[in-house]
């Protein structure tokens, strides 16, 4: 410790972010590069990736489908993708009619097909919107996967599966959570890129090669 109280909270602050990456990174790879080569097979067969989460987890969520309708690294056709809480007239106006916790509830029912995935992210686990978001993606026949902090939690027991986060701040959470996105993204496009049918993606106009 140091006379300085900031600096000594960055450097907890680094030290919880290390150890949460330590156990991601010898726990949570395998499920991170299976649902990576699982959403490849769903999407290339022209199914839709739902995404959704609440405050910094809805950054999270469209941080997402950002890089999965542009891209992450390489170039590849857009696949379809869509973060609930970006659709801001419809959250509104199912929040006012139906209340908070069914504003994504009624999108997956609206977006979703059978096949479909839904990726709902949560540093709690406990966030009704999202629990009632799995449940009726669930009845709706899509996967539902979660990310969120330590486990159990509602989230996880209403998910097919889930990727808990050990730590203790929520903004740990987050910041790991970043790198579970990040990591899905690169095995989906692994899994893309090296499939037989895989061919590289056209050139964008106005892109320097």
């Amino acid at each position: 410790m140091t006379e300085d109280p900031a600096l000594d909270a960055a450097r907890l602050h680094c030290r919880s972010l290390q150890e949460a990456l330590d156990g991601l990174r010898l726990h949570g790879l395998p499920r991170i590069a299976d649902w990576g080569g699982r959403l490849a097979s769903v999407l290339t067969d022209g199914g839709r990736l739902l995404a959704a989460g609440n405050g910094g987890s809805a950054a999270q969520a469209q941080h997402l489908t950002a890089e999965l309708v542009g891209r992450y690294r390489q170039e590849r056709r857009a696949y379809s993708a869509l973060a609930l809480h970006a659709e801001t007239s419809s959250v509104t106006a199912i929040g006012n009619d139906y209340g908070f916790d069914q504003v994504y509830a009624r999108q997956v029912i609206a977006h979703g097909r059978p096949g479909d995935v839904l990726v709902l992210l949560s540093t709690s686990g406990r966030s009704p919107n999202l629990i009632a978001a799995a449940v009726a993606a669930r009845r709706a026949g899509l996967r539902v996967w979660a990310l969120t902090g330590p486990g159990p939690n509602p989230l996880v027991e209403a998910a097919h599966e889930a990727l808990c986060v050990e730590a203790g701040s929520t903004a740990t959470v987050q910041e790991a959570h970043l790198v579970a996105v990040h990591l899905l993204c690169e095995s989906f496009d692994a899994a893309v890129l090296s499939a037989p049918f895989a061919r590289p993606a056209a050139a964008v106009p106005g892109r320097m090669s």
